[in-house]
């Protein structure tokens, strides 16, 4: 029986790899693309590659499952980056490297520091849209990291610190600060320069509090001059026109609450709403708001106000259908559900610490981040960070989680080793997680060194 007419018949492919033979299917190959080397190896009728095999071997592993083997984490990432650019699928090692399903929150490491050049420390940071790289704002600066962190660029900026920082497009930024006129939309592959500076209409030097954005929209906070009046500006994404504004406030006397910007964005994809909130400091105490807004209808569905343990900083998480909130006076993190929204209810934040040892005479929880990834939600508390899961009881199976119902969440803790600065920043990116420390001119690269190769 001949066996090449076998492999023919069953479209059987036999590569030989440095010595080494690897049987795979045309089908397999050709995913790679028509201009790369593996799906020219489709049609050839010799195959074989002066390569090294247990490269070739972790780089088909990817293009059969999209995913990293275990044993990729004996190889290094630049020998990865080499061989991948060779056969011409590093956009297959890219996607597996920045995919999110290779977080794994329970075994992070720190892998990285990635250095800054200059004096100044972080003052916001941006993961980039396809996961694994890296925008980071010091000082006038802004340098970014490719996928891999191996390679940098830093452009300078007109602002003094940049403090809103968003990815809107590959290669392109929003900026902006509070203490400069104007959002302006930077073009790194074009050397930093400015495309255009988006304004708060009919206000004249407005300064930006925050940025965020969805598939469509882009969304901008801003702030008068005179700190009297506040609004956000919805733009369209693709053509950064002006659509339409919410949440406008002025004040007029001593009416302070109205005049608080909204400093944090987040769109809810699976509500179809933007929260924003804001908070503000004044003798008798911090008070501040969290507003739920249907963009489309311009209609406000919920507002919960914050005057009793106000935010320190407050996110949402859509998988775990909850909005997360760390106290300034407590330093503990709440919840409280999303499925509540619009129903005419005072919403009650659900303590997940201790709330017997809950001081209101205190400010333990000022300068505390909070962010959420995937079904965990991120607080850091000093140099450390506290890690929160939700423990399903009684929804075995419902991911949903279609009925109200007491919920458990299980706290974890890391990071915290002693003499380290505390913590300024958290962002996530693929299978990233990124800190940044007070006074450290650098960024800290966390990963599951199971799920990882070697940087």
């Amino acid at each position: 029986m001949n066996i090449r007419a076998i492999a023919h018949d069953t479209n059987v492919v036999s590569i030989n790899v440095g010595g080494r033979i690897f049987q795979t299917t045309k089908q397999t190959l050709t995913l790679a693309g028509t201009d790369s080397l593996l799906s020219k190896l489709a049609t050839e009728s010799t195959r074989f590659v002066d390569r090294d095999p247990g490269l070739f071997s972790v780089l088909l592993y990817i293009l059969r499952t999209g995913n990293l083997p275990a044993r990729s984490s004996s190889f290094d990432v630049r020998d990865l980056i080499e061989e991948s650019r060779y056969y011409g699928i590093e956009p297959f090692l890219i996607d597996s490297l920045s995919n999110p399903s290779q977080f794994e929150s329970f075994d992070l490491r720190k892998s990285r520091i990635l250095q800054l050049n200059g004096r100044d420390s972080p003052s916001t940071i941006a993961p980039t849209s396809n996961g694994g790289g890296l925008h980071v704002a010091h000082g006038s600066k802004i340098t970014s990291f490719d996928w891999s962190l191996r390679r940098k660029s830093t452009v300078l900026t007109n602002f003094s610190a940049v403090d809103s920082l968003l990815e809107i497009s590959q290669g392109v930024l929003a900026a902006g600060a509070t203490d400069f006129p104007g959002l302006q939309i930077i073009d790194l592959q074009n050397g930093g320069s400015v495309r255009t500076t988006l304004n708060w209409e009919n206000v004249a030097s407005s300064t930006v509090q925050a940025v965020g954005s969805s598939s469509e929209f882009l969304f901008t906070s801003f702030e008068s001059s005179r700190r009297n009046s506040n609004s956000i500006m919805v733009y369209d994404l693709s053509t950064l026109s002006p659509l339409l504004e919410l949440d406008r406030c002025e004040v007029y006397g001593a009416g302070g609450d109205s005049a608080i910007p909204s400093t944090k964005l987040r769109w809810i994809q699976s509500c179809n709403l933007l929260m924003v909130s804001g908070s503000h400091a004044s003798p008798s105490g911090v008070s501040g708001h969290v507003r739920f807004w249907d963009v489309r209808s311009r209609n406000m569905v919920c507002e919960i106000k914050e005057r009793q343990d106000c935010f320190a900083d407050v996110t949402v998480s859509e998988n775990l259908s909850a909005v997360f909130k760390v106290g300034v006076c407590s330093g503990e993190v709440f919840y409280t559900d999303l499925r509540s929204l619009g129903g005419g209810k005072d919403h009650q934040w659900v303590c997940l610490g201790e709330e017997k040892k809950r001081s209101l005479n205190e400010r333990k929880g000022v300068g505390c981040k909070i962010e959420s990834y995937g079904n965990h939600v991120f607080c850091s508390k000093g140099s450390g960070i506290e890690l929160w899961s939700e423990v399903i009881t009684g929804l075995v199976g419902n991911a949903r989680r279609d009925v109200l119902e007491e919920r458990v969440f299980r706290k974890n803790s890391f990071a915290a080793d002693s003499g380290e600065n505390k913590i300024t920043g958290l962002g996530f990116g693929g299978s990233r997680m990124f800190v940044t420390r007070k006074d450290q001119q650098s960024i800290e690269v966390w990963q599951s060194p199971s799920r990882g190769v070697s940087m």
